[in-house]
């Protein structure tokens, strides 16, 4: 099976006339592209958009980027999740400092031997950035190909993949044109995200290639493309225990590998504790308890796993005791300062609002 010429050609007059502005696009810079691919992976243009302004005024070549700490980026990139994506990226500007000058290479294999840089990003640098003819591949990319041409394959089998992405080396031997590389793969993307949806009612009319799509010409769009069953997410219930004095809050740094590794936390255990269990495990950890308040349940959705949050906030005369390893007390200003995920946004939220409203 074979992308057609005329059909990609279509998909580059498109992508040239309808491309959205985005700020990483048409600057020239391969560290834009770079920090743009990374951060949308699994997040949405939308989230992405002002983070990204963000984080390139503070941070604006890869020099300062290695110069950062891991906690500044953290805190820079709070909000957009899947946190492993900063340590990488900061990982990748120190090795391309250390060895590339500061620089992306032009070259798609040194590209993927880079730290947090897969196939899919690498194809994206190297087609966008420097007109390298390979493909750049992702769920975007395999819901148009599948539904232009019908393939009834399974999307999350890595052979469709493979099969796609050498369809896409196919067509760039027969035109390597350095704009036609770039404005494709990037129209694949446009496409997949505008116009050929992955939720809802795919808008077809507005497709340039719908009268060539065998998709579209069959009614099948709810079909195609096929996905097998993703398995269910497990469910951990939690409890938080936002533990304070009158000034200061008790805070836990996760460890350093894993799940949202080094970020900071509220105290937290496993289970649904009651208000009586939540008294009693506070004074097992050496607090005396003043007040109890329960506040808002939470539910945080990880890829494979779901968080199910009760939280309390237990007052205690005096935090100033515990000193366990990775425990720290911190004020509301330096609260607002950690980098801590957006899984516990319910409650930072509400501290944030609380200080704001007592001036």
């Amino acid at each position: 099976m074979r992308i057609q010429i005329q059909d990609a050609h279509t998909l580059v007059q498109w992508y040239d006339r309808n491309r959205r502005n985005l700020p990483w696009r048409d600057t020239g810079n391969p560290y834009d592209i770079w920090l743009s691919e990374i951060m949308l992976q699994q997040t949405r243009i939308e989230a992405v958009r002002e983070k990204f302004i963000l984080i390139r005024n503070q941070l604006p070549d890869i020099h300062s980027l290695a110069e950062c700490t891991e906690e500044k980026l953290l805190r820079l990139w709070e909000g957009l999740g899947y946190y492993s994506r900063a340590r990488n990226l900061h990982r990748c500007a120190i090795t391309l400092v250390k060895e590339y000058d500061g620089k992306l290479p032009a070259d798609y294999d040194q590209l993927l031997s880079l730290p947090g840089i897969g196939p899919y990003t690498a194809g994206a640098i190297a087609s966008i950035a420097f007109g390298i003819p390979v493909p750049a591949v992702d769920g975007n990319v395999m819901r148009v190909i599948a539904r232009l041409y019908k393939i009834t394959e399974d999307v999350r089998n890595p052979s469709t993949k493979a099969m796609i992405e050498q369809m896409i080396k196919d067509l760039f031997h027969q035109d390597h044109d350095s704009h036609f590389v770039s404005s494709f793969n990037q129209g694949l993307m446009e496409l997949g995200e505008t116009v050929c949806l992955p939720n809802g009612t795919p808008q077809c009319e507005k497709c340039p290639l719908h009268h060539d799509c065998r998709t579209y010409q069959s009614g099948l769009w709810k079909e195609i493309p096929y996905r097998s069953a993703q398995r269910k997410r497990t469910v951990q219930n939690r409890t938080l225990l936002i533990i304070r004095d009158q000034q200061r809050f008790l805070i836990h740094r996760r460890p350093s590998s894993g799940l949202l590794a080094g970020m900071y936390e509220f105290y937290g255990v496993n289970g649904h504790l009651n208000r009586k269990q939540a008294v009693e495990h506070a004074q097992q950890l050496g607090f005396y308890p003043i007040s109890i308040h329960p506040l808002p349940s939470s539910t945080h959705i990880f890829t494979h796993l779901e968080w199910h949050m009760k939280a309390y906030e237990i007052t205690v005369a005096d935090a100033s005791d515990f000193n366990q390893q990775d425990y720290l007390l911190v004020d509301e200003t330096q609260l607002a300062d950690l980098p801590i995920p957006s899984a516990f946004r319910t409650y930072t939220v509400l501290y944030a609002l609380r200080k704001e409203k007592n001036g």
